[in-house]
């Protein structure tokens, strides 16, 4: 039986836990120690440290403090690790919690965070959804079920200091192009929320004035999001501190390419099984900067998908060059249009996207001016035929049921 190595107390503020952080820093102390070839256990809050209830209310969503998360459980060290090489790391299992067999997935606000299609889904809003075993249905999200492919949103090792300081350059860089967007263009570091784990109070209060915020993917790992991340998933990550620094939360249940909703998979605590070891300079070795991974052998089977369309040509009108952004938000509006002609809303399409194992990919970069990406939906998730048909949309859901929208303050 495998030892868990850090623990979490879902009844307890995630504050009040130090093995557990919010920020990345090359100063966080470790808060275990494994050895190349160990497997463990460790436990997540989800990435919101509770602030999401269930419940049929979207409030929490709009008021959801973003300046707190991600928290993370770590950082682990592993005995050897040093800089330049490659962190093993075989996913093994994971699942929700035996009392905690839900989760959620939300649309923030414009004003708190947006999403990749804010302009369209302004408000928050959220959906709940149940677990049943493998599978997961949404009492938000009538005739829809379909099985989980879970994996933690967010994994990676501690930074260096270099890197620390490169990454606040250049997305300050970025953010002072447009300093009062909303949403911003970059999440920069902001003490007054940071949750350093187990580093002194005066040690603290400097580093989180710098620590990086954990909202982005970059080298390290981070917050990529990837959904075939899950049992059996092997990942080499690059190693930029003595020890490594390996931390994981931001479970998901389940998830569309492209997490479009931001809160855009199915959110849950949980634990994850894993195991480790090392390749000695295995940066150099391979020309790694970034990671790379092997995706799970177990994967939801669905075979039959309606693939959606998009180019980069915007909703206005405005012709893109090879804008891949573009096209992909294109087939998701795409897609969202069709369902709509079954009786879901549009808000309740858009949930659907964000958390059923729908595949997105980048189908041409070559024929100016438009990029097409395609969005695959599987058939088979819905409990009616969707697909076309000379007869039309044969609409199985009366309207009755939607996605809990917030109210105003």
């Amino acid at each position: 039986m495998a030892e868990t190595i850090i623990k979490v107390d879902l009844s307890k503020s995630a504050y009040d836990n130090d093995m557990i952080h919010n920020r990345w820093h090359p100063d966080i102390p470790m808060v275990a120690t494994v050895k190349p070839g160990d497997d463990f256990i460790i436990e997540c809050v989800d990435w919101t440290g509770g602030q999401i209830k269930n419940d049929d209310c979207a409030d929490d969503v709009r008021d959801v403090d973003l300046t707190q998360v991600h928290f993370l459980s770590g950082p682990v060290g592993i005995e050897g690790a040093e800089p330049g090489d490659l962190l093993v790391v075989d996913i093994l299992d994971i699942g929700a919690f035996p009392d905690s067999q839900w989760g959620f997935n939300g649309f923030f606000s414009k004003q708190n965070g947006g999403g990749f299609l804010t302009e369209h889904f302004p408000e928050a809003q959220k959906s709940i959804w149940d677990f049943n075993g493998m599978f997961t249905s949404s009492r938000h999200v009538p005739g829809v079920e379909f099985a989980g492919l879970i994996h933690p949103g967010l994994i990676g090792c501690l930074p260096s200091k270099e890197m620390l300081e490169e990454w606040n350059t250049r997305e300050k860089a970025l953010y002072d192009t447009e300093p009062d967007r909303i949403p911003a263009l970059a999440t920069l570091p902001y003490a007054d929320t940071a949750h350093m784990g187990r580093m002194p109070a005066d040690e603290a209060k400097v580093a989180a004035a710098e620590a990086a915020r954990t909202v982005p993917p970059r080298e390290h790992g981070g917050n990529c999001d990837i959904k075939d991340l899950s049992r059996g998933s092997k990942v080499y990550f690059p190693v930029y501190v003595k020890g490594g620094g390996l931390s994981v939360g931001d479970l998901h249940f389940s998830q569309g390419d492209g997490e479009i909703t931001f809160c855009g998979a199915i959110e849950m605590a949980g634990w994850i099984h894993m195991r480790v070891n090392l390749i000695k300079g295995g940066m150099e070795k391979y020309a790694i900067k970034n990671p790379i991974f092997k995706p799970s052998p177990i994967t939801p089977k669905y075979d039959d998908y309606l693939i959606f369309e998009g180019i980069s040509v915007d909703e206005g009108g405005k012709q893109h060059y090879l804008d891949v952004h573009v096209a992909y938000r294109q087939a998701c509006l795409n897609a969202i249009e069709y369902l709509t002609k079954f009786g879901y809303s549009k808000a309740q399409a858009y949930a659907i996207l964000g958390c059923a194992p729908v595949q997105g990919h980048i189908s041409g970069v070559v024929d100016i001016p438009n990029a097409c990406a395609t969005l695959w939906l599987p058939t088979k998730i819905f409990d009616f035929d969707i697909n076309p048909g000379a007869d039309g949309p044969n609409k199985e859901l009366d309207g009755s049921i939607d996605i809990p929208l917030s109210k105003d303050k």
